[in-house]
This record gives C-alpha cells, structure tokens and sequence, in this order.
C-alpha cells in the first residue's frame, strides 16, 4: 500500500519481522550491558576494549577507532578520557602525524578484557547463540549480511 508522498508501508509479516527485530536488538543489547556493569564497564567500553585487544600492538588511531565503534570523534574522546581516568587506556602520540592520536590499550585494559570477556561470551551464548539452531544462526547471517553491507557502503558515502 503506498500512501500520498510514495511511502510503502510495511504489510503484516513485514512489520512482525522488523519490530522482532528492534526488539531482540535492544532487549539483548540492554541485557548484554548489565552483566558487564559488575566489571564497572559499558558496553561501549567493552567495545572499545574488544577492538583494542583485537588491533595490532593493541592500538588504533582515534579517528579509525571512532569509525570502528560508529562514535563521532568527539563522543569517543570523552568516551576515552573516561577509560584514560580508569586506567584501561591511554593515549599516545602517533609519531607519523602530529595531529594523529592512538589509543592504546594498557596492561590494565588488557588484564580486564582477559578477566571480562569469558563472562560476556558466556552471556552471549545464553542469551543468543544457545537459543537457536546452528540452521537457525546460518540463516540470520545470510538474511543479514546483505543489510549490513548496504549499510556498510552508505556509510562510506556520508
């Protein structure tokens, strides 16, 4: 059904699968979020803990790491001065650009995301993985990716 300006709306199944959608997205983001709180981390902390550990010499730019989490430059950077003030990184200086910065994660940040990431695993499998079928889990990724590379290509072009 299409309304005055060109809208489509969404018919019946449509609207059942993306209102499922926005629902699993925010409940499990919310429920992924509170059992990081015992650790004294956020979920975006846990995020940028995750990219850290993941990057070499546990190390990004700001600007790819702003990129990498979807955070604007300047969301990341108080987000960063809350982990500088607890210890979990710093940062540094990147000798090749003197305007460039690297976040670094420290010895701290790395005995953390070592400490939290089995629990949060453990909390993802229960509240995810475990409760569809390995059939299930293969489908939800082939009907995804398809939205998230369009997504990743209209990114590129903001």
């Amino acid at each position: 059904m299409e309304t005055e300006n060109g809208a489509r709306w969404l018919n019946a199944g449509e609207q059942a699968a993306w209102r499922s959608h926005l629902e699993v997205s925010k409940l499990l983001t919310y429920q992924l979020e509170r059992e990081l709180q015992p650790f004294g981390l956020t979920f975006n902390d846990y995020e940028i803990l995750v990219n850290l550990s993941e990057a070499e010499d546990r190390q990004m730019r700001m600007s790819d790491l702003a990129r990498a989490t979807l955070q604007s430059k300047s969301r990341l950077s108080h987000q960063i001065t809350r982990m500088e003030n607890a210890g979990l990184v710093k940062r540094q200086d990147c000798a090749s650009d003197r305007r460039g910065l690297f976040a670094v994660l420290t010895d701290h940040g790395w005995q953390t995301m070592t400490k939290v990431a089995p629990h949060h695993v453990a909390a993802v499998r229960e509240h995810f993985i475990d409760l569809l079928s390995p059939a299930d889990l293969t489908t939800l990724h082939h009907a995804f990716e398809p939205v998230a590379e369009h997504l990743r290509t209209a990114r590129g072009r903001v």
